[in-house]
């Protein structure tokens, strides 16, 4: 009976380390928070830095990959067209992704409207790019 006992508090000791594990490698797949800066004040040269050297852009009429000088001015343009309302402008509403690569939606709300953004971020020597970015009015 006392073996037995061992042998289930062990196995609940095994899955509790692959779940600690599992938790800290999530963690590393947070989303950088200056992309919800710059996204939530409409800071386009924050978020550029985050831009890979090419990003599929799709922004109101622009659907394109863009350099990432023409996507941070396409960018720009929208924000100044549509500023971000001052507080919670920008909240993550789900994000997924594996090994290097993960995807994020989220709701902008602007002082003429609320937009859906989604974006994808790959992994590249260890920092975070976004490789493609969509702003969708709703």
């Amino acid at each position: 009976m006392m073996t037995k006992f061992k042998h289930i508090v062990s196995i609940i000791l095994i899955f509790c380390s692959f779940m600690s594990i599992a938790a800290n490698s999530s963690q590393d797949k947070k989303v950088p928070n200056e992309i919800n800066v710059g996204l939530a004040t409409g800071d386009a040269k924050v978020l550029s830095t985050y831009f890979n050297q090419n990003v599929e852009l799709v922004v109101l009429d622009n659907d394109n990959v863009y350099s990432k000088a023409q996507a941070q001015q396409i960018v720009t343009n929208f924000f100044s067209k549509f500023p971000p309302i001052e507080k919670n402008a920008f909240s993550i509403i789900h994000d997924s992704g594996k090994e290097n690569a993960q995807y994020v939606i989220g709701k902008l709300k602007t002082e003429k409207g609320d937009f859906r953004v989604y974006f994808l971020l790959k992994q590249n020597d260890g920092k975070q790019y976004i490789h493609q970015l969509r702003i969708e009015q709703q």
